[in-house]
């Protein structure tokens, strides 16, 4: 059987290759592990590893884990849909948020983030192929909702995040990437450092468009087994 070890070792040569072929610069990528559902054990073998960098999407599993796993250097980020009941909680125990979608989420965590903690880094969810399954607000919408968020004063806006319509073809896989990318970097004011954009089945495709955070689950764990 496949150890994680190797799995972790393929995905990073994955994003190197995808580096190389799009021109950009070693470690111009950051992989994000997206442990959700998966075992404190699983966190703690890839962070041996080297590993610094952990997705969560359920707030109750991932404050078990954060309080599990204190004592390591570990960067949380959160990626799933948000509440409002949860920002509170978000808010003090992530140190990334890249599913704010509207400004009343956006204003609970900025208000909810603790003083003696560094700002929230926070990227906007954008629905990019406007699936009615999906959050995430319309490119239409951006402009707007970046101007308000970049006046909180606990959270900073570092960029957006997108999860396109599956595809198979490579340049399909391309197509939503640089629409986003082209469209983020058109807009006037403070430019944004983070695309947040690719998982485990395109992440050559959003590499070449531009992601500078990947999200991979699957390839680095193995499928997900729900309760």
């Amino acid at each position: 059987m496949e150890t994680i070890a190797n799995k972790w070792r393929q995905v990073k040569q994955r994003i190197r290759e995808a580096e190389q072929a799009a021109g950009r610069d070693k470690g111009d990528v950051l992989l994000l592990a997206v442990s959700k559902t998966k075992p404190t054990s699983d966190i703690v073998a890839l962070y041996r590893l080297g590993q610094r960098h952990f997705a969560e999407s359920y707030v109750q599993e991932a404050v078990l884990k954060q309080s599990a796993l204190a004592a390591f250097d570990i960067s949380w980020h959160f990626i799933g849909p948000i509440q409002s009941n949860k920002t509170k909680v978000i808010a003090r125990h992530f140190s990334w948020v890249h599913s704010v979608d509207r400004l009343k989420i956006a204003r609970r965590l900025s208000d909810q983030r603790p003083d003696t903690l560094p700002p929230l880094n926070i990227c906007l969810q954008v629905n990019i192929s406007g699936e009615a399954s999906k959050s995430g607000i319309s490119l239409g919408d951006l402009p707007e909702l970046i101007d308000a968020v970049r006046s909180l004063p606990r959270l900073r806006l570092r960029g957006v995040m997108a999860i396109p319509e599956p595809e198979q073809d490579f340049q399909k896989q391309r197509q939503p990437f640089a629409q986003l990318h082209q469209a983020v970097n058109a807009l006037s004011g403070t430019p944004l450092d983070t695309f947040s954009m690719g998982m485990s089945a395109d992440l050559e495709a959003a590499i070449a468009e531009g992601a500078t955070i990947v999200r991979v689950g699957t390839g680095l764990f193995g499928p997900r087994q729900y309760p």
